[in-house]
């Protein structure tokens, strides 16, 4: 799977001749490697125990956490694109806590925590991972996609508001 849409202008609605669009391409740099990091973090060439599917459902929770409705539209595209099970699907959805599956209810717990209050994670969330069966390399892929994604929803709620400026 490959992504090749610049995700944050198509999120923010970044036409291609305005001066939001002239400010961006004044840090394409950045932006390329923003791109890149969410093709890596959502559609990465060995998905590990993180599935694609689980992957757009993670990330459209988060979004959804965050209120950013063209984000969570964006992630559920990716979703549904992957072939989320319906389980999988209810990830994406903040009142599901994994329906009695410990591995889903110790990821859930986890995105939810390092998206809504990273400092107070300690050792012990991350023992709680290992409890349920969960890599290590695992625990490091889910932490970085929300931390992704957390971050590229700051970047878009930046411009968007740099774009109300202009």
């Amino acid at each position: 799977m490959t992504q090749t849409e610049d995700v944050i202008a198509t999120v923010v609605g970044i036409q291609a001749d305005s001066d939001l669009a002239r400010l961006v391409a004044g840090r394409a740099d950045i932006m390329t490697l923003t791109q890149l990091t969410h093709d890596a973090a959502l559609i990465p060439q060995d998905p590990g125990g993180l599935s694609y599917a689980e992957r757009a459902a993670f990330a459209c929770r988060i979004a959804k956490l965050n209120k950013d409705e063209a984000f969570a539209a964006h992630f559920t595209a990716l979703l549904h694109k992957a072939g989320a099970s319906e389980t999988t699907a209810r990830i994406a959805d903040q009142r599901f806590d994994g329906g009695g599956d410990p591995r889903l209810e110790a990821l859930i717990r986890h995105a939810d925590l390092v998206a809504e209050s990273p400092k107070t994670a300690t050792r012990c969330d991350v023992e709680q991972l290992q409890g349920a069966a969960i890599a290590d390399a695992d625990i490091v892929r889910l932490t970085e996609l929300v931390a992704f994604v957390s971050y590229q929803i700051r970047v878009a709620a930046g411009l968007r508001l740099l774009g109300g400026m202009a």
